[in-house]
């Protein structure tokens, strides 16, 4: 006497299999949305609508505010990935031998991590002053960035208040971002003019008190 067949106990049933394909089908638009608002702001474009993301998306609009409550979530999703790139770049440990070389390195990586982040960076500053978010996260990285620097330094050099705000500006975005948009350097170029400002900050004597 044959039995009769049974699904294996490892298949999900109908219902659950539509859900679970749902779930996929959304977490793919989510990231579909992701990547063609990363898309728009490194070919340049400032502020772009949700109506851009999700043409370059291939979604409709109510499926990109589906995912994002308004276009500043948007914005915070895209902080967090870049922000993930920018923790890769300045985490790893130092390997310079001694504090002038790690500064260096510092500056070295930093400027990486600036060429990495500049059209989002750009973007941000044009959409700041509607978002809840991007100050305040702009502000903890300044902190953070600081608080780096900071631990490289020598006592007689972080004590300094000329040199370390010199160093804090030297190491900054706005300083990269000046010598390569407005001053026109390409990036060995700038680097090189930082890296000798740097130099000459560090080694010359600190003001009279």
């Amino acid at each position: 006497m044959s039995r009769t067949s049974r699904p294996s106990d490892s298949t999900p049933p109908p219902d659950q299999r539509a859900v679970d394909g749902r779930r996929r089908r959304g977490h793919d638009n989510r990231e579909r949305i992701v990547k063609a608002m990363i898309d728009i702001v490194q070919s340049g474009e400032v502020a772009p609508s949700a109506e851009q993301v999700a043409l370059k998306a291939d979604v409709g609009l109510r499926t990109v505010f589906r995912h994002f409550e308004d276009m500043d979530s948007l914005y915070r999703e895209i902080g967090a990935l870049i922000g993930d790139r920018v923790r890769a770049i300045l985490g790893p440990p130092l390997t310079g031998e001694g504090w002038e070389a790690r500064l260096i390195e510092t500056l070295a990586r930093r400027v990486r991590a600036f060429e990495t982040i500049a059209p989002f960076k750009r973007s941000a500053d044009a959409f700041r002053h509607r978002s809840r978010y991007l100050g305040s996260d702009y502000a903890e990285l300044l902190v953070d960035l600081r608080n780096r620097l900071i631990a490289i330094l020598p006592p007689e050099i972080a004590s300094d208040p000329h040199r370390l705000e010199a160093l804090d500006l030297l190491l900054s975005y706005e300083a990269w971002s000046r010598l390569r948009r407005e001053q026109g350097l390409a990036p060995p170029r700038a680097l090189a003019v930082l890296e000798d400002a740097v130099r000459r900050t560090i080694s010359r004597e600190p003001p009279p008190a």
